[in-house]
């Protein structure tokens, strides 16, 4: 009885394993963003640190709260001017650094998270920078501390999103209108302040 014929089609082809220049790429790519989460991580507790220690030194919340706030922000965007504005990436961190430390000493978060991102988007601006994108880090930042400590999300992200668009007016209408459309992608992203935080802008600057 004749055999029947094989295939090349029909053999059971073992599982084609990963090449060496697979492998590399592949724990590069772990290696480094494993690095970027350790950066991200350190420049939040910088931030939180410095914000915190500093009020503290001072022994006045209230009134320190702003300028250290701005200090803190400058600091990032002075850091861009020399490294790039890719550096900004990190304002996320920075963002979200302050509001936890304000947290920590007991400040005012509402009034920190519209300077934060307020003062982020003047910052971009004046290193030349994208702003919508810096606010929408900004934003991220503030929102993502403020879920972290059990704060009111969605006042936050009213003031955060306002302050971000009040400053984009002093730059120019194109600021305003890419910072706005930015951030509705940001907080239509996160259920507890959907529909919240952007109406008073649109109704200040839309006729």
């Amino acid at each position: 009885m004749a055999k029947k014929s094989i295939e090349p089609n029909d053999v059971e082809k073992p599982e084609e394993s990963m090449g060496c220049a697979g492998s590399n790429i592949k724990q590069a790519v772990i290696n480094g963003f494993n690095i970027i989460t350790q950066v991200e991580t350190g420049l939040v507790t910088l931030a939180r640190s410095t914000f915190s220690d500093t009020l503290s030194a001072t022994g006045s919340v209230a009134n320190e709260a702003v300028s250290v706030t701005r200090d803190v922000l400058k600091g990032t965007f002075a850091a861009a001017e020399e490294a790039g504005t890719g550096i900004l990436d990190s304002t996320k961190s920075i963002a979200k650094g302050i509001v936890l430390g304000v947290s920590d000493v007991g400040g005012d978060l509402i009034g920190a998270a519209a300077q934060t991102a307020r003062t982020a988007v003047k910052g971009a601006a004046d290193v030349g920078a994208d702003v919508a994108v810096v606010a929408r880090r900004a934003v991220e930042g503030i929102l993502e501390a403020t879920r972290d400590i059990g704060g009111n999300v969605e006042e936050v992200a009213k003031v955060a999103v306002g302050g971000a668009i009040d400053a984009a007016g002093t730059i120019g209408e194109s600021a305003v209108k890419a910072v706005r459309n930015i951030l509705v992608g940001v907080v239509e992203g996160a259920k507890d302040v959907a529909g919240a935080a952007l109406p008073k802008p649109r109704e200040k600057n839309g006729k």
